[in-house]
């Protein structure tokens, strides 16, 4: 038998003899219950779509610069490394919430939609909220930016591989 019966709960219940697993999950729903969902869940929408921007204009930028599939290797690790170590440090930002680590991963564009949603059960000042958000704001911007110089000259240099100084001049170049 995989689950006990609701009669078989009540009974070892009213005996005092209730698996540790039913208070586990009395204390999970308590917990589900003392969150802000509504908050919870505007928050996730805004950090998944400015994340997805974000990360969708500097994707972008790469594809503009490149030829081949084999060209955007060189280009993908620094994009999707803080991506990673953000997801390696999860479990300190977790035990830790309110730390240093947390708060600086929280104002980073580039780890912020993870950190952010890790960090906003656990209680986050409006303030840090507030910055993260304008910081993911300015951060697409800032990308879209980039990557319109990049695409601007990139998507005109066919055959070339590019390096990183290439990337460089072209975001420096005049219009």
């Amino acid at each position: 038998m995989l689950s006990p019966d609701p009669e078989q709960v009540a009974a070892l219940s009213a005996a005092g003899q209730a698996a540790p697993e039913l208070s586990g999950i009395q204390s999970a729903l308590g917990t589900l219950d003392s969150l802000n969902l509504p908050a919870l869940i505007g928050m996730f929408v805004f950090y998944f779509l400015s994340g997805y921007l974000f990360y969708g204009a500097l994707f972008a930028a790469v594809g503009a610069a490149v030829d081949s599939e084999t060209d955007t290797q060189q280009f993908m690790l620094p994009l999707t490394l803080p991506l990673v170590l953000t997801f390696i440090l999860a479990t300190s930002i977790m035990e830790n919430p309110h730390g240093p680590l947390a708060v600086a991963l929280s104002l980073i564009p580039f780890s912020a939609p993870i950190a952010m949603m890790i960090r906003i059960p656990f209680g986050v000042p409006w303030y840090e909220v507030a910055a993260s958000m304008s910081l993911m704001v300015l951060g697409f911007l800032g990308t879209v930016w980039i990557a319109g110089r990049i695409y601007r000259v990139g998507i005109l240099s066919y055959g070339k591989k590019p390096t990183y100084a290439d990337l460089w001049k072209w975001i420096r170049m005049k219009p």
